[in-house]
């Protein structure tokens, strides 16, 4: 997936320039990163009011904080897995620009004091990454870095399964009785942070944080990147500033393809939203939905594309991805699934809607991880959004049947 025009009024800052992942480009356009103490970058973090780009939001400057406290030798894990179907923001960064990222790696690992640093990404990322770090040195590179391949697996991404992989294990979410803050790689303080979120720290240590704020709203400032597909004329991956207009995001990607029924926003672990151009891409324009911007992800749906059948098929897939190792994922899921599946097909009996959502608050909060949360989110936007598409299905119609026809 390419990268795309930003929306109007926005400039590139991560995807500035030309994307061509050579160091001597890079070195051209932002010169050498500095170097921050440990009080300096968590005081850069936390003016710049900077939070995690893999969907969390956590603010940064507290995950630094906490790896400080445990007062022990920590390690810096850049996560790049992104096993989300819908996303290819990471891929993208580290194809086009992956000399901030490891800038970001670097600048983090030295202010706290790590002596070893990871950067965990699939496959073709792995390559790039590989070939970043030849050309980079010691000179710029001074704490070593491991570069580990991730599987493709939606889980592979959680932190905890981002620790279990880099120290030899399988990529698997694991119960977590001690922070990973605390206790990562190795039994080590580990600071597991997005490679987006990296990016742009390299970026604020060079700019300011008063730069950074200058984009995005207030309580959000700065930009992110958002991987615009479905139907549009141009899917790709943007870089936007928080409060953008949904409108806008989906014409920096082509406009859309056709007129369109509704949103996916933050992936399959996000929510259904109104296609409304005016919406405000952001966690309080987006809260109302039971959305949030999440990792950039943004599904334009058509209509004549039934939502509760988008839904189903999303939830299926999300019950199959799980590690298979706690009970609202080895029975919850797969039995939340098949009961959308059934009102999504218009198989309807008494009490339909019920035992959805009597199923989803049987899984929230139970799991090892936060995937049958995520899972029941996304449900019951869903429910929300289409809630006129329910009580067509329960009576055994379907208001897209008509359109596709």
């Amino acid at each position: 997936m390419t990268t795309v025009e930003a929306p109007v009024g926005v400039g590139r800052r991560l995807l500035a320039g030309p994307t061509t992942g050579r160091l001597d480009t890079h070195l051209g356009l932002h010169g050498r990163p500095p170097t921050l103490d440990a009080h300096q970058l968590v005081e850069a973090l936390r003016a710049a009011g900077l939070t995690g780009r893999g969907g969390a939001g956590f603010p940064t400057y507290r995950k630094v904080e906490a790896v400080l406290r445990a007062g022990r030798t920590p390690v810096v894990v850049a996560n790049g897995a992104e096993g989300e179907p819908a996303s290819s923001k990471d891929r993208a960064l580290l194809a086009y620009q992956p000399h901030l990222v490891l800038d970001g790696l670097q600048l983090a690992a030295r202010a706290i004091g790590a002596r070893t640093a990871h950067i965990y990404v699939g496959a073709q990322a792995a390559e790039d990454i590989e070939a970043a770090l030849s050309a980079r040195g010691v000179g710029l590179d001074p704490v070593p870095v491991t570069v580990t391949v991730a599987p493709e697996a939606f889980v592979a991404g959680e932190a905890s399964a981002v620790v279990a992989a880099v120290s030899g294990r399988p990529a698997l979410p694991t119960d977590k009785r001690m922070r990973i803050a605390e206790s990562g790689v190795g039994g080590a303080p580990t600071l597991v942070q997005n490679v987006e979120t990296l990016a742009h720290l390299a970026l604020i240590a060079r700019h300011g944080p008063g730069w950074f704020r200058s984009a995005g709203t207030a309580d959000e400032p700065g930009t992110f990147l958002a991987t615009v597909s479905g139907a549009v004329h141009a899917p790709g991956v943007v870089e936007a500033g928080y409060g953008v207009r949904l409108g806008d995001l989906i014409d920096a990607a082509g406009g859309p393809t056709t007129q369109l029924r509704a949103v996916l926003i933050g992936g399959y672990h996000g929510g259904w939203v109104p296609a409304r151009p005016g919406l405000e891409v952001s966690r309080e324009g987006l809260a109302p939905f039971g959305a949030s911007p999440g990792a950039g992800i943004v599904f334009a749906l058509p209509v004549g594309s039934c939502g509760l059948a988008e839904t189903a098929r999303i939830a299926g897939y999300l019950a199959g991805q799980s590690a298979g190792q706690c009970g609202p994922c080895v029975n919850g899921l797969p039995r939340l699934a098949t009961t959308l599946g059934d009102l999504a097909q218009r198989r309807a009996r008494p009490g339909l809607t019920a035992e959805v959502e009597r199923l989803a608050a049987l899984v929230s909060g139970r799991g090892a991880c936060r995937h049958p949360d995520g899972t029941v989110r996304m449900i019951r936007s869903a429910m929300q959004t289409f809630e006129a598409d329910v009580t067509a299905h329960l009576a055994g119609q379907c208001l897209e049947a008509g359109v596709r026809a």
